[in-house]
């Protein structure tokens, strides 16, 4: 069976570097900060809180959201487990071209697989990974349902549910760890900033 894979591609060297886009925003070190839990974790909300406080401060920063992402590059794939894979692929080689650009990107991603997440730090030169755990409870999360999704995936209106149906695989030793059950969004974002400005991304 013959592939549609192109064969003939040739990788272009670029006259600007890594280096040298790193030296042109000068306030930090270019980093991935992948935040991962649950749907209704609170990993979008906290994700969007960080984003605010380094755009206040002056940082470079772009959040890549899961939901937002499948409108546009990731919208031709369903919630089945190989396409969760690919999902998380294709986001991994996105954020890996936003670091080489000197920015700090943070994605927000239920991201369910360790194996698909350890994949994406491999892609991402050593110290460039963040993983930031939103280890908010299930019944938490389920409580919440701010988009009516537990709700339905109780009811079998939805399938391949990350918590119901479903596997979620939690981090072994995430970076950075919050939990929205007993912090607030704000001490959330601010934790996260503070880790980032003890150790040398700020």
């Amino acid at each position: 069976m013959k592939s549609d894979k192109s064969t003939n591609v040739v990788w272009h060297q670029h006259q600007i570097a890594k280096a040298d886009r790193v030296r042109q925003k000068g306030i930090q070190r270019p980093a991935v900060l992948w935040f991962t839990g649950l749907s209704g974790s609170g990993k979008s909300t906290i994700a969007n809180a960080v984003e605010q406080l380094l755009f206040a401060k002056g940082y470079h920063s772009y959040l890549l959201d899961g939901d937002n992402v499948r409108h546009g590059l990731n919208k031709d794939l369903s919630f089945a487990d190989a396409d969760r894979v690919e999902n998380i692929r294709r986001i991994g080689e996105v954020s890996k071209l936003f670091v080489d650009a000197g920015l700090l990107v943070l994605t927000a991603f239920i991201s369910p697989f360790q194996q698909d997440r350890a994949l994406v730090r491999t892609l991402h030169s050593e110290q460039e990974f963040i993983e930031v755990f939103v280890d908010t409870p299930l019944a938490v999360c389920e409580q919440r349902d701010p988009k009516g999704l537990y709700k339905k995936a109780r009811a079998g209106e939805i399938k391949h549910f990350t918590g119901i149906d479903s596997a979620y695989e939690p981090p072994l030793k995430p970076e950075i760890r919050v939990d929205t059950s007993t912090a607030s969004v704000a001490e959330c974002a601010e934790q996260v900033v503070a880790y980032l400005a003890g150790n040398g991304y700020l």
